[in-house]
């Protein structure tokens, strides 16, 4: 998988296509972080978007896992891991499943990249660009073991409420994605959302969700989550399980 100069370059999204539930940022990645970049995601990494960027595919063209990772193990798609550490730490701890974490900041995808080199992690791959388009085009049905979305952008706005990733059409396309058993686990720091998040994830007729849930241990606490909780702003956790 080779890196192309235009590889981490987000084109603006057409008036046909869905509305983008992310907001690309600009920010210096310093020395390191570029270093990452250039030296591991040519190995670990593949982009979205460009085609030049390639992921290994299936002869129906949909992402074949069992090339990318070099095994056939249960699939865990990880949706914005913002900076990494909980994610690497997850799939650390849990080496019989295999993690794929799609994000579009490129400092968290750095980061990530670094982590990945330094724990000698073999069950973890990265990709940039939109976690949804990758579901919509390239994941086939019933093959993801669990979606994780940790704090995903809250879009506080009422305007932009509509850019919020766990809204009904989201949620069902990420569900189609599970296999039957498979689980959607989503989190924020932010109360309204949190009970959209209740709401989606329980009016989705294919989901069986047990609504509001404290942090399970296997979700590690965030650094972005451990700066909320300082200045008193709990988070919700939200687990559902597809039923058929």
């Amino acid at each position: 998988m080779s890196q192309p100069p235009d590889a981490f370059r987000h084109e603006a999204a057409r008036p046909h296509e869905p509305l983008r539930t992310f907001h690309p940022r600009r920010a210096a990645l310093g020395r390191d972080r570029t270093d990452a970049l250039t030296r591991l995601f040519p190995r670990f990494g593949f982009s979205v978007h460009d085609e030049a960027s390639p992921f290994p595919r299936t002869p129906d063209g949909l992402l074949d896992a069992t090339a990318l990772f070099g095994r056939r193990a249960p699939l865990v798609l990880e949706i914005g891991p913002g900076m990494g550490e909980t994610t690497a730490a997850m799939a650390q701890a849990d080496p019989d499943r295999d993690y794929l974490a799609v994000e579009v900041h490129l400092p968290g995808l750095a980061n990530l990249l670094v982590l990945v080199e330094r724990l000698g992690l073999t069950n973890l791959r990265v990709a940039h660009g939109d976690a949804l388009d990758l579901a919509r085009h390239a994941i086939g049905e019933s093959t993801l073991d669990a979606v994780h979305a940790f704090f995903p952008d809250p879009w506080p706005k009422a305007r932009h409420h509509k850019r919020r990733l766990v809204q009904p059409e989201h949620v069902a396309l990420l569900r189609s994605r599970l296999r039957p058993g498979g689980t959607l686990h989503v989190a924020t720091d932010w109360a309204p959302y949190a009970e959209q998040m209740v709401e989606v994830l329980a009016a989705d007729e294919g989901l069986d969700s047990a609504g509001a849930v404290p942090r399970p241990p296997h979700r590690p606490v965030t650094k972005f989550e451990a700066r909320g909780l300082a200045t008193a702003r709990p988070s919700t956790d939200v687990i559902a399980r597809r039923t058929a």
